[in-house]
């Protein structure tokens, strides 16, 4: 539903699968802004996006009752950042998890409500968020849900362990050769991949990043693979998937040892044929992509338990790189630090200059 109120400011979209949620914000909102829409899913989310030009989306973290890990609202988050950086989102869950926070606001997140909500406060950071996205929108709008290689430069350290991968990067970069990333929660396999692409030949197309294991299986098939208007309800207009997004780059598909097993099949006949039939239609359409793949999952065990397949297992894992967590090189805990303090000291305009001795040794320790 959409509804406009002259004399206000600011358009807000509302995504929640609870209707008493979404009538409540419908009389809340238009209140204090010109012009409040809502969604019951994300299913229409990109077309409503590009139709819409909101400047803060109200995101719920959750859209089926059974799970409840907020997985599926950092997926939307961190794609409505990618499609547009200069739209706000404010995150909306009923489970205050400081870490689920943090996690949203690493990938974009202007700030984090909890169910219930007090009014003031919901108004107060919906009204700082548009007024955050309206300075921004000097900026030309991207309209892709792609990602270039920039971001944070990969850092290489001193240990025996990175030498050994930056060697095998420096090789494999120029190739066009699949690469399966494994490590654990933190160890930087999407940092590593992008740098991949960074110093490939396809450098100057965009690398696509999904973050395969939040995809909820309703939406995998179109996420991926795109759909065609009328393919189901709502689907008002063709869709363009990841794989046709990251045509002539790199699409790089995060943690892909949760994708369950009969998704895995479909996944496959893709990679092998390398063309895609959206969801609805019946053309074959070619896609030229270098494949990516990560997960902190053992895969080998996967395929033993018959948790995934061996012959998926074997057509990513033309190159494996394991990357080592940081407490198996101490060497380089000090360094990072480092490097972290100057950096974000600059965005947040803190005038720190470095770490003092106790600090050096509390990390080191």
């Amino acid at each position: 539903m959409n509804l406009r109120m002259a004399g206000k400011k600011g358009k807000i979209l509302i995504v929640d699968d609870n209707t008493g949620i979404r009538q409540a914000l419908k009389i809340l909102l238009p209140m204090h802004f010109a012009e409040v829409e809502t969604l019951p899913s994300p299913v229409t989310l990109v077309s409503t996006l590009e139709r819409l030009k909101p400047d803060v989306v109200l995101l719920d973290m959750n859209f089926n009752t059974s799970i409840n890990t907020g997985n599926e609202g950092l997926y939307w988050a961190g794609e409505i950042k990618k499609m547009m950086p200069e739209v706000e989102v404010v995150l909306f869950t009923a489970y205050a998890d400081i870490q689920l926070a943090v996690e949203g606001m690493k990938r974009g997140a202007f700030d984090f409500i909890v169910k219930p909500w007090d009014n003031e406060k919901l108004v107060e950071t919906l009204t700082a968020a548009r007024d955050k996205a309206r300075k921004a929108m000097g900026r030309d709008p991207r309209t892709k849900a792609t990602e270039d290689a920039s971001g944070t430069p990969m850092y290489w350290g001193s240990s025996l362990a990175m030498a050994a991968i930056q060697k095998t990067v420096d090789k494999i970069a120029p190739t066009d050769a699949t690469v399966l990333i494994t490590g654990e929660n933190g160890t930087g396999k999407d940092v590593l991949a992008r740098e991949i692409h960074a110093r490939s030949l396809r450098n100057e197309k965009p690398m696509v990043a999904v973050d395969a294991g939040a995809i909820t299986e309703t939406l995998f098939e179109s996420e991926l693979f795109g759909h065609v208007k009328g393919a189901f309800t709502d689907a008002h207009t063709d869709h363009i998937g990841k794989f046709e997004q990251a045509d002539g780059g790199t699409l790089f598909l995060d943690e892909i040892g949760n994708i369950p097993l009969h998704l895995q099949a479909k996944l496959l006949r893709v990679i092998q044929s390398r063309s895609v039939v959206r969801v609805g239609g019946s053309k074959a359409i070619p896609v030229n992509i270098r494949l990516i793949c990560a997960t902190n999952m053992n895969l080998e065990q996967l395929v033993r338990d018959g948790r995934f397949r061996e012959d998926l297992y074997y057509r990513i894992n033309t190159v494996s790189i394991s990357l080592p967590p940081l407490r198996e090189r101490n060497e380089d805990i000090v360094p990072l630090a480092q490097l972290f303090l100057e950096r974000f000291a600059q965005k947040y305009h803190r005038h720190l200059t470095g770490l003092d001795d106790s600090a050096r040794k509390a990390l080191e320790g």
